[in-house]
């Protein structure tokens, strides 16, 4: 299938010809014709399935057709896609901005951390499509900068992880405000209770569409883990970036600090890396970014918040410093990498603390993850089972660590 076989009008392909895209993912061939007739959609699909473009596309080509048969000239406010994060937001935009570069359509992005003035200038001259995090949409609406009265279409995305950051209450009072004839469309990487409860609230006889079941991570990616104590993961680390071929690598942390922490000593190890979580300034957040998909940095350590809209094309290492303690978030990590069919490698450090984390993960993802050993400086071996690997040392001193683990493992 291509997307000509998906009723797009002739700007959208010329956009998407110009883009270099050619075949729409699966999630973009269930989504796309649904939503061009008028259909709520209720989509459950993890990261790098192409979910932006599968709403992004057809709003786009609602609204044109909407305003050309209405020969509307005025510019309200009648998109609204809600995002939880400020890199997502920026994500989506630019997205917004390849897709409908032939249309005469005005987007803006607005999220919290940066002075208002700006986004309140656009406002008032007038946009058609709104990108929004939850913080910053409220408080423009109650200083009245911002009516929902004329929402035709609203996207809530990511929202999971709105929950997990604490937004959903946000989150019900803006659909509040909404029409309530409007167009909605639902996405979550997963469906806790309480989201498949809010998806009732929001959607009516939605289309149900399901991609990559959050189980079942993507086989393109190679997954090993390591397990190592914790004392002992920056060694491994840093031993493990002495392999060249590894141009590019995405390290996840649990908190914020112990991200500043690693980067910075991964920079007075001589290897460029950065950090990215919310405390971190706006234009820190995206300097970092930009310089990690342009390579000036090899390395970019982020929290699970941040890196929630990270999306880098051929990346091809993902690292787990620190095992997330929910399940789903590891597949949300490691499909960082081996994204649209490309292969990629996804390593994790285990250390004794975290045996109990490994086992979710492991049955959440239906299968057990290869062991990796590290025995000292280059000396790494092959990937191995957890019921055949032999315990090797080459020198006296991996000899006690390579000990410790046999007996941790047990």
């Amino acid at each position: 299938m291509s997307f000509k076989n998906l009723r797009l009008i002739e700007p959208i392909l010329k956009a998407l010809d110009e883009e270099g895209y050619e075949t729409p993912t699966q999630i973009q061939q269930k989504s796309i014709i649904p939503i061009l007739e008028h259909k709520d959609i209720l989509g459950c699909a993890q990261t790098g399935t192409g979910k932006t473009a599968a709403f992004t596309i057809p709003i786009l080509q609602l609204l044109q057709e909407q305003r050309e048969a209405n020969n509307s000239r005025t510019r309200n406010i009648e998109v609204l896609i809600l995002t939880p994060t400020r890199e997502l937001a920026i994500q989506i935009g630019e997205s917004i901005a390849a897709y409908g570069r032939h249309l005469r359509l005005k987007h803006l992005v607005i999220f919290g951390g940066v002075s208002q003035h700006a986004q309140v200038n656009s406002i008032r001259n007038g946009i058609d499509i709104l990108v929004a995090t939850p913080g910053r949409l409220l408080d423009l609406m109650q200083q009245g900068f911002i009516s929902l009265s004329n929402i035709k279409f609203f996207v809530l995305d990511e929202a999971d992880r709105m929950l997990d950051m604490g937004f959903i209450h946000d989150v019900k009072k803006i659909i509040a405000k909404l029409p309530v004839k409007r167009q909605s469309l639902f996405f979550s990487a997963t469906m806790p209770p309480e989201i498949s409860q809010l998806a009732d609230m929001l959607l009516k006889n939605p289309v149900k569409v399901e991609v990559t079941p959050i189980s079942s991570t993507a086989e393109m990616i190679q997954q090993a883990v390591y397990f190592i104590e914790k004392n002992d993961k920056q060694g491994l680390l840093i031993d493990i970036l002495k392999d060249r071929s590894i141009e590019s690598l995405l390290v996840f942390t649990q908190m914020k600090h112990a991200a500043d922490k690693l980067s910075k000593r991964l920079n007075a190890a001589g290897i460029n890396a950065a950090a990215i979580h919310g405390n971190k300034s706006q234009n820190a957040r995206q300097t970092a970014l930009e310089n990690f998909k342009s390579k000036k940095v090899r390395v970019l350590v982020a929290t699970d918040i941040a890196a929630r809209g990270i999306d880098i094309d051929q990346l091809s290492h993902v690292l787990n410093y620190e095992l997330p303690n929910v399940p789903e978030t590891y597949v949300h990590r490691i499909g960082r990498t081996g994204r649209a069919g490309a292969s990629g490698i996804a390593l994790s450090f285990c250390s004794s603390e975290e045996r109990s984390y490994l086992k979710d993960i492991e049955k959440l993802i239906k299968k057990s993850i290869p062991v990796k050993r590290w025995v000292g400086t280059q000396q790494e071996e092959p990937l191995v089972t957890k019921s055949t690997a032999p315990i090797k040392t080459n020198n006296l001193q991996t000899t006690k660590r390579l000990a410790i683990q046999k007996i941790n493992r047990v």
